[in-house]
């Protein structure tokens, strides 16, 4: 019976994210060659194709995509038991801010198991826009940002994802001919900043038709079918498709942990590591 190898599946798990064998080099501290060997190995392992690749990097194959959930919680598990074994007790009071646009749909869940698995571990957490994280008082101990820009680099030691940025409407949604694109927003975000600077500098016109405080509220509106958005993929809801019609490219966007603060606990430093893990 065959067994994972939770090397290979690290490899596999960090090229997915970065997109490509050569964005996750510098990340895993190996070669292009290294890393493809070991990709080449879990393929042959498992009897089917896990990556789709082109001059654009590669995307996991449909087999690649259930794969890529479940490598996310065994190596999670790996972890948890190590820290069982060696006695790791992750006790005190965390404050966490995480982006509402990080995995929306199940952010809660992951944050309910942390919680079983550690009980003694108290997180008061809140979703906040990426520039308040950035702005954050004392009273945040660990933060969990999204950047977006063209060139995202590789070696942020706390980087958790990396997603796809997209236009995003109702499903079977067309703007109206002759008007200029109905764009909804998130007032005081940097992404829905982003898109309209990147409309604005490929001369495409556009008139904000709904504005709201946070994700839920765009996601709702774009549903409704109001208007066109910008999203990264794991903001977008159900009925809601990638619009390609048109529009310009999209960057991607990284989510990662803030820095350490000088001074900052054991406790807090332990719990980020922590988190790096139960939250990619």
């Amino acid at each position: 019976m065959y067994h994972f190898d939770l090397a290979q599946l690290h490899v596999y798990l960090a090229v997915c994210e970065a997109g490509s064998i050569s964005a996750a080099a510098p990340a895993l501290c190996r070669s292009t060659s290294a890393i493809s060997e070991q990709v080449r190995k879990l393929e042959d392992a498992v009897g089917v194709e896990l990556l789709v690749r082109g001059k654009q990097g590669v995307r996991p194959t449909p087999a690649g995509e259930r794969l890529l959930h479940h490598a996310r919680q065994i190596l999670t598990l790996g972890e948890r038991a190590l820290s069982d074994v060696r006695g790791e007790q992750f006790e005190g009071e965390i404050g966490l801010a995480i982006t509402d646009y990080f995995r929306p749909d199940d952010i809660a869940g992951l944050l309910k198991k942390l919680r079983e698995w550690h009980p003694r571990l108290r997180l008061h957490v809140a979703m906040k826009k990426s520039l308040e994280i950035d702005q954050a008082g004392d009273y945040l101990d660990i933060g969990l940002a999204m950047r977006f820009n063209e060139r995202v680099a590789t070696s942020n030691t706390y980087e958790v994802r990396r997603e796809p940025l997209q236009w995003v409407a109702a499903a079977g949604w067309t703007p109206e001919l002759g008007q200029p694109l109905p764009l909804l927003a998130i007032s005081g975000c940097g992404l829905s900043e982003y898109s309209r600077q990147v409309l604005e500098r490929n001369q495409v016109g556009y008139e904000i038709v709904y504005s709201t405080s946070g994700v839920a509220g765009l996601q709702s509106a774009l549903r409704a079918g109001l208007g066109i958005a910008c999203l990264n993929a794991s903001a977008i809801p159900h009925g809601v498709a990638p619009y390609k019609a048109g529009l310009p490219e999209l960057a991607q966007a990284t989510f990662s942990l803030l820095p350490p603060r000088k001074g900052e606990s054991a406790l807090v430093e332990n719990v980020r590591r922590l988190l790096l893990g139960y939250l990619a």
